[in-house]
């Protein structure tokens, strides 16, 4: 029996009718941009957030562009950020106009490594960039404690719900930005995105700027962007966010049910720190053989994915700031032993044991 690595079809129906009539209701009343229903979403948001603020974008990508530039980044500054994420996370630095600065990563966590922080601020450095990674908060006590007066802007595109000594994440930045992305655990039917805050001139910044910098029709006190959170995308999403602890729950079930099959083999499980609350975007294992797991795995029809190949700092597009192989050895280990195995909500017992026998029988 083949296992998927995400099955959003079994999200889908039991809610079904949920989604279809708020869906129906944005069509009935043809209020497609702006509409009513995204208010509502961000002020549900907010409020799951424990932010003031709430401020709905068009991706996760354009949150961040939003945050950065509403927080103070601009051209010729430097964002100190992780080596190891997704690429949106250095290309929104880049296309502000600043410089990303790479740091390594926590080899248990695959989060940016917090003491070496301080050793890449300099007087050009205007933002700090730390990414919540597969669900999991980046040690957000030593990151304030280094910044001082630098602003903080949470990447937690795969983090809602995620938190960090108790306190949730999009509590400990300037801004902090979410996705929407289908695959993430609150998934919209397309892109979208959000920047939380507590800070209200960020806010108003970042509803500037998602309408061509305009706060008024037609006059436009900075050029901002075409970047808004679609209304039908804030009706899903709404629905969705019902039931997005009881998912965080059994994605949880599931990491714990390979926690136990893995040790005491040569699995490395992710580690999730004392102070930490995953809700486990993705479950990445390591394995010293990774090719010959892949392998078994597609022999058996198995869903997986690598996340990701190619560090930030040796991506083509980024050759130009001169970082070579070596600068950043935890994130190339991590790139080349690094694998996430099924774990979305709706899986199965049998298939989670399909999933443990293929992968030990591989290493």
């Amino acid at each position: 029996m083949a296992v998927p690595m995400l099955d959003l079809k079994r999200q889908m129906a039991p809610i079904r009718d949920e989604i279809d009539d708020a869906v129906r209701k944005v069509i009935d009343e043809c209020r497609f941009i702006l509409g009513p229903e995204v208010e509502e979403f961000e002020t549900a948001i907010a409020a799951y957030s424990q932010t003031a603020y709430a401020v709905g974008c068009a991706s996760g990508t354009d949150a961040l562009l939003l945050a950065l530039r509403a927080a103070g980044a601009a051209p010729g500054g430097e964002v100190i950020t992780t080596a190891y994420s997704f690429y949106a996370t250095a290309a929104a630095i880049w296309r502000i106009g600043c410089r990303p600065v790479f740091v390594d990563i926590d080899p248990d966590t695959f989060n940016m490594n917090p003491k070496q922080i301080a050793g890449s601020l300099t007087p050009k450095t205007c933002a700090i960039l730390p990414v919540h990674l597969f669900g999991q908060m980046c040690d957000m006590d030593h990151v304030r404690a280094i910044a001082g007066s630098v602003p903080v802007i949470e990447d937690a595109a795969q983090a809602l719900g995620a938190c960090w000594n108790g306190r949730p994440a999009g509590t400990w930045g300037e801004a902090a930005c979410f996705s929407f992305f289908p695959s993430k655990n609150l998934g919209g039917f397309g892109d979208g995105g959000m920047v939380v805050t507590n800070t209200p001139e960020i806010a108003e910044q970042c509803r500037s700027l998602r309408v061509h910098g305009a706060t008024r029709t037609y006059f436009h006190e900075s050029v901002g962007y075409n970047s808004r959170l679609d209304t039908l995308q804030a009706a899903v999403l709404s629905v969705k966010l019902r039931y997005l602890d009881e998912w965080s729950k059994k994605r949880r079930r599931n990491a714990r049910i390979y926690d136990d099959a893995f040790r005491e083999t040569p699995v490395k499980s992710p580690v999730v720190k004392p102070e930490a609350e995953s809700i486990y975007n993705q479950y990445v294992i390591r394995v010293d053989n990774r090719e010959d797991v892949i392998r078994e795995l597609k022999q058996r029809n198995i869903g997986h994915a690598v996340y990701y190949p190619v560090p930030l700092p040796l991506q083509p597009c980024f050759k130009d700031l001169g970082y070579q192989p070596g600068d950043f050895p935890e994130a190339e280990r991590a790139s080349a032993d690094s694998l996430a195995l099924p774990v979305f909500p709706e899986l199965a017992s049998e298939e989670i044991e399909q999933v443990i026998d293929a992968v030990l029988a591989a290493v």
